[in-house]
């Protein structure tokens, strides 16, 4: 009788089994399918919010050229202090990493961008108001 349940044991030991070889195939096709889903929605997200940060730091570097331009030929002390100011707007736009998505302190660098846009506008007594939709975007 022993020898019974043990060679019978046997028989039904690739069904016992096979639940948890299915369940472990299973979960390997799934975290595979995950990890390539999760690539391609990484560089879509990636994508779309790189280029919302790309237009607004793009915004603030031809706004401050523009006005640098317009306020050159002035002399008064007023301009000079607007010009200094436009130029290290321009200096932290040029030097804001574009090429670099694991740069750690991207948040903080444009957060100091757009504080110094709100001084440039200040000082110029400007209000421009910089949109980053679709509905709000340029139309041809």
């Amino acid at each position: 009788m022993a020898a019974m349940r043990r060679s019978g044991g046997d028989l039904f030991d690739p069904i016992l089994l096979a639940d948890k070889r299915f369940h472990g195939e299973g979960y390997q096709e799934g975290y595979n399918e995950g990890g390539h889903s999760g690539v391609i929605e990484g560089r879509r997200f990636g994508s779309i919010n790189g280029a919302k940060i790309g237009s607004e730091v793009a915004f603030y570097s031809g706004f401050a050229f523009t006005w640098k331009c317009i306020l050159q030929n002035n002399t008064d002390a007023k301009s000079s202090k607007k010009l200094k100011t436009l130029d290290s707007l321009l200096g932290m736009v040029g030097s804001f990493p574009y090429e670099d998505p694991t740069y750690d302190k991207l948040q903080e660098d444009l957060d100091k961008i757009r504080s110094k846009f709100k001084q440039v506008c200040s000082l110029l007594n400007v209000q421009p108001a910089f949109q980053n939709s679709p509905q709000a975007g340029m139309s041809f």
